[in-house]
């Protein structure tokens, strides 16, 4: 008798594990908070629209030896999931994730942004000032700019956006301590921090990988001199929402912090996110005595070293126009 009672509660337990789960959904996903027991777990998950019975789904995670290895973070299942199989996905710790791109010379009103509107990431930076994401990421620094490291970053859905800021920050750091360790004993750069805004100046100023080496030529050849860097993307930073596309002589002509036309040496912050060529590049520029640049069109420049040669450049390359 016993033993015909073990057989059948073996077949109920095996069919009820193997069974499909009716879902309110052809997808559902749920949260497992951070410190929830299997029957805490198994209540939520059946109130998200799994249509599982909790004691059963606990049961079975019970007598499998894993009710106390689920893991927290977001979940996805989709139309056709057993117990079992969500037994698994708990216990595997097997999370849904979403992605963010982060992309190279953005301003971090853009990043803000971009995190602020991603799908199944939470807004928790909504509201909160400049400085007080600084605070909470535990960064030291007092302006945003440039701190994060441009690139795509996976995330358990329906976690924070001060979470990837956190990673993104912790990028940069490690990125730029190497490069600041490698750079060029003649560099003008006195600090890592100086190498992030030249980087960032390097960024906006060129997309084209192979210019990037000469363009942070060109500034550094300009910074040992003490020649203003003239640079126009640091004065458009510094016009922030006024600008309105097109830059102007009143624009150049206009001091604050980030004019490098009216003020000498490098502008207080970055003004985007460098990449990591950008990064190379200001702190191990391509050695020459170029003191000019000026874009030919096609997303190279044309590099010169004297006034008279950049002036000719400027006519031939941008006629009515304006170049560095």
């Amino acid at each position: 008798m016993l033993v015909a009672f073990v057989v059948a509660l073996t077949s109920v337990g095996f069919w009820f594990a193997h069974k499909p789960i009716e879902l309110r959904a052809p997808v559902v996903d749920f949260t497992v908070q951070r410190g929830l027991g299997m029957r805490q777990a198994a209540n939520h998950i059946a109130a998200s629209g799994v249509a599982v019975q909790p004691r059963l789904l606990t049961w079975l995670a019970q007598i499998s030896g894993r009710a106390n290895r689920i893991k927290a973070g977001s979940y996805e299942v989709h139309t056709g999931v057993t117990p079992w199989q969500l037994i698994l996905k708990l216990s595997d710790g097997d999370v849904s994730q979403g992605a963010v791109l982060l992309v190279e010379g953005w301003n971090f009103r853009q990043v803000r942004q971009a995190l602020e509107t991603t799908p199944d990431l939470v807004a928790d930076t909504a509201g909160l000032s400049d400085a007080d994401i600084l605070g909470r990421i535990g960064a030291s620094e007092t302006h945003p700019e440039g701190l994060f490291f441009p690139d795509t970053y996976l995330f358990d859905k329906h976690s924070g956006a001060l979470a990837v800021l956190k990673r993104a920050y912790g990028s940069m750091q490690k990125r730029l301590a190497a490069a600041w360790a490698e750079r060029d004993p003649a560099s003008p750069l006195k600090s890592p921090y100086e190498a992030l805004i030249l980087a960032s100046i390097v960024e906006k100023e060129t997309g084209r990988a192979d210019d990037r080496g000469l363009v942070a030529s060109v500034f550094s050849n300009r910074l040992r001199i003490g020649m203003p860097l003239q640079t126009d993307p640091s004065v458009i930073y510094g016009l922030g929402a006024d600008f309105d596309g097109k830059l102007r002589r009143k624009d150049l002509d206009t001091d604050h912090p980030w004019n490098t036309y009216t003020r000498p040496g490098l502008p207080p912050t970055p003004i985007a996110m460098p990449g990591p060529d950008a990064l190379r590049a200001a702190v191990r520029p391509q050695q020459s005595d170029y003191l000019y640049f000026v874009a030919r069109g096609d997303g190279s420049s044309q590099f010169s070293r004297s006034l008279d040669d950049h002036n000719r450049a400027v006519d031939r390359f941008i006629r009515n126009g304006r170049a560095n």
